[in-house]
């Protein structure tokens, strides 16, 4: 697993009906938090959302981690796999932990970005569109717009969505749901790259694609700033 910053310390979220678990981590002089929501049938310790922490974390990002599914709703979801797929419900539970980074003593004040990949990025659209004032920026990773459905008209965070280029379907969705969105947005094809992006290299591309999103809606960024 990647290094990141020394000193991640476990969170609880309180959810409407859960307790979640994240992980947390605060640089010093934090330029602003990322809040990361997984992808179907993955969990805070995916490894390759762990790997894109550990770099905006070098970089000065603080990060949240989360589990939007406890331990038996996790139980639940591995025979059905519907909760995966329960956006409302993965959404909901996603602003109450961006609520939370607004009032936390470490976090409050800073610019606030969402990471989602697969279904998770659906939710963060949906966050994005719930709090306007709030969410400065939004990066999906092989991610599901589409599913925020008429949602997407409603969010004016600036949007970069990544795909790989040989995950020919989830590349179409992209296209088709960056010309409904609301605000700024951007489409960032990896050459070769397949939906959870093991290629050599290809997840590195996501890292460098998703920092200069953030450099450019969020510059200059120093804890305890206003959001931008």
């Amino acid at each position: 697993m990647p290094a990141g910053v020394p000193g991640e310390v476990p969170v609880e979220v309180p959810a409407p009906g859960a307790a979640l678990a994240g992980d947390l981590a605060v640089p010093p002089a934090a330029r602003g938090v990322v809040l990361f929501a997984h992808g179907s049938g993955s969990s805070r310790h995916s490894p390759r959302n762990r790997q894109v922490a550990a770099a905006l974390q070098r970089a000065g990002w603080a990060t949240l981690l989360l589990d939007l599914l406890t331990p038996a709703e996790e139980e639940v979801d591995t025979r059905t796999r519907e909760l995966r797929f329960d956006v409302g419900l993965l959404a909901g539970r996603l602003t109450a932990a961006a609520d939370l980074l607004d009032r936390a003593e470490a976090t409050a004040g800073l610019p606030l970005a969402l990471f989602g990949a697969s279904t998770g990025a659906a939710a963060a659209l949906l966050t994005a569109a719930d709090r306007p004032g709030r969410v400065g920026a939004v990066v999906s990773r092989g991610g599901r717009p589409d599913l925020a459905g008429a949602a997407l008209a409603r969010v004016r965070a600036p949007t970069l969505l990544v795909v790989g280029g040989a995950d020919e379907r989830v590349l179409a969705l992209n296209r088709d749901a960056a010309a409904r969105l609301g605000g700024p947005s951007g489409l960032a094809v990896v050459p070769g790259a397949t939906h959870l992006f093991p290629e050599p290299g290809a997840l590195e591309q996501v890292v460098d694609r998703t920092l200069g999103w953030l450099d450019r809606w969020l510059p200059g960024s120093q804890a305890g700033s206003p959001s931008t």
